[in-house]
């Protein structure tokens, strides 16, 4: 149980910061309420889910492998230390709070979710950072606890997120989305060090 709740954080965390993801589902759902920002996060989560599956079917055995999970080690902390970077420095920009009502169907606002999804840099950003998790994992026999446990910490920064939007549209204003975006942005950089931890580790037990 305590390995679950180690996925739930690793996947609630990664899910904190001001991103593509989270601006759209902050979006909808100020104009059109909870439903519409969570048809936005199912969308993603969607992929999500496939790429789990495609590591299970075969990426991961090959992930885990130590001459290749080594480099995955760093590439995710540099890739980790960028959105920390980024997570910080952007804190306040690209946040929508307002904006007039717009009718969207559920499909509509769940389409935007999956396109979202599938950019290069949500793709690029699971197969290094959550790749390296997910091949540990693996080896130890316990990949479908992380896949399950960093896709219900995903979900519950959604719903929480969601939650505060639809109980008050004015509930998240611009200070609280910065600073959550700053206080993720530390979060991130724990991790990154991390995983530099485990690659000097890695390297001393070739």
């Amino acid at each position: 149980m305590e390995i679950y709740f180690y996925y739930v954080l690793t996947g609630l965390v990664v899910a904190l910061p001001v991103g593509a993801m989270t601006v759209e589902m902050t979006k909808q759902g100020l104009k059109n309420g909870f439903i519409h920002g969570w048809a936005v996060g199912l969308g993603g989560m969607t992929m999500d889910a496939a790429l789990i599956i495609a590591l299970y079917l075969g990426l991961a055995s090959i992930l885990a492998l130590p001459y290749v999970q080594l480099p995955l080690w760093i590439i995710g902390a540099l890739f980790l230390l960028y959105l920390a970077y980024d997570s910080i420095k952007n804190a306040d920009k690209d946040i929508t709070l307002a904006g007039e009502h717009t009718s969207k169907s559920f499909w509509s606002t769940y389409k935007n979710g999956l396109l979202v999804a599938v950019s290069p840099g949500n793709l690029v950003f699971w197969v290094s950072v959550f790749g390296a998790i997910l091949a540990k994992s693996y080896s130890t026999n316990q990949f479908g606890i992380a896949g399950v446990g960093i896709l219900t910490g995903i979900l519950l920064h959604d719903v929480v997120l969601l939650a505060l939007v639809s109980v008050s549209r004015r509930a998240m204003d611009r200070q609280m989305i910065k600073n959550t975006s700053i206080i993720a942005g530390i979060l991130l950089i724990g991790f990154a060090l991390y995983f530099v931890y485990e690659f000097i580790r890695g390297i001393q037990n070739l």
